[in-house]
């Protein structure tokens, strides 16, 4: 019998409507059962744990991620494998933070949720939690197939640190276009093993100090200096800057010269593309060479999800700013690939 933790930590998925209001209001989850009786049919030991009370994933905290990973900490060797239940807003940034919290996993951790709440008639929930029950159990060759923080959302399983919500209004809730899907469940499950991390060999390490002195500097056509210099100023250690297409910016020298000085004051900035799909390939253009030229750190494929709880773990785990540096531009979970 497989011993499967369930995390329950809010969002639409535990939701049940209430027949008063008709609003959705949460429901104890532990009686999950009487909603989905069809668990009763696997050889699965389900043990659930409900957040008291639940949170709306829009608020999400780095408390809360830490509270996860302890509950994983510590009930780690008695479970098989883990399913985390949140909200779909903010889970690529969960699923994000917790691949970077939780070290050398050999063993599953699946965040899943639902567009619709399980007790309606075509909710997409019973099929993504069924599924990421499925996944969370799988085994060969007496290991986990799957090694790391995910995401499974309509029968997709991504890669957690690669993935994002592009849709609100569609079962196909995420997407994952820089990096293949991990699996996809049909009549069976087939797994990408060659995209599957394997840690195999390695120590499991649960990682609980985070800095989220963190802003971003996103770009458009027409933005200011006093907004550029406000946001590089504003006592952030680290700057996650939202470039246009393979990391271009604009060629003004009061830019150059904004982020020049907030890199020699010991600020570090990256640059990711505001585009879903590609890459930063710095110096692929004048614009690109500059920023190189001055410090800028190269961001490769990260997702915004991924670059932002990247820096907070990264500061977290050290305070000298040049050893966050090295570490933001080389892959440490499988969350970029590099082009240079």
């Amino acid at each position: 019998m497989n011993n499967i933790f369930i995390i329950y930590t809010g969002g639409t998925i535990g939701m049940v409507k209430d027949p008063k209001t008709g609003s959705f209001v949460p429901f104890d989850f532990e009686l999950i059962a009487n909603n989905l009786p069809d668990l009763s049919r696997l050889n699965y030991k389900i043990t659930v744990h409900s957040f008291d009370p639940i949170i709306d994933s829009s608020d999400m905290k780095e408390h809360i991620w830490v509270e996860m990973a302890e509950i994983i900490q510590k009930n780690y060797e008695l479970y098989d494998g883990f399913v985390i239940l949140h909200g779909s807003d903010t889970m690529s940034f969960s699923a994000s933070i917790l691949s970077f919290m939780l070290e050398g996993l050999q063993k599953p951790v699946i965040l899943s949720g639902s567009q619709l709440p399980i007790g309606e008639i075509r909710t997409d929930a019973r099929e993504n939690l069924m599924t990421a029950l499925e996944i969370a159990s799988a085994k060969r060759d007496g290991r986990s197939i799957v090694q790391e923080v995910c995401i499974l959302f309509d029968n997709k399983l991504f890669r957690g640190n690669r993935s994002f919500k592009y849709n609100s209004a569609k079962f196909e809730a995420f997407r994952s276009p820089n990096y293949p899907v991990l699996a996809e469940a049909g009549i069976h499950i087939q797994y990408n093993e060659d995209a599957l991390l394997d840690n195999s060999g390695q120590n499991f390490i649960m990682h609980t100090s985070l800095d989220n002195r963190v802003a971003v500097l996103k770009l458009f056509p027409g933005i200011n200096r006093t907004t550029v210099h406000q946001i590089l100023h504003c006592g952030a250690r680290g700057i996650i800057m939202e470039t246009f297409g393979a990391g271009n910016t604009m060629t003004d020298q009061w830019f150059i010269d904004e982020l020049s000085e907030a890199i020699n004051a010991g600020i570090n900035i990256i640059d990711i593309s505001q585009c879903k799909v590609g890459s930063v390939e710095m110096g692929r253009y004048g614009t690109s060479a500059k920023l190189k030229g001055i410090g800028v750190l190269n961001g490769y494929d990260m997702t915004f999800e991924t670059a932002i709880t990247k820096l907070m773990y990264l500061q977290g785990h050290f305070t000298d700013q040049a050893e966050v540096a090295k570490y933001v531009e080389q892959p440490i979970r499988g969350e970029l690939t590099q082009n240079d």
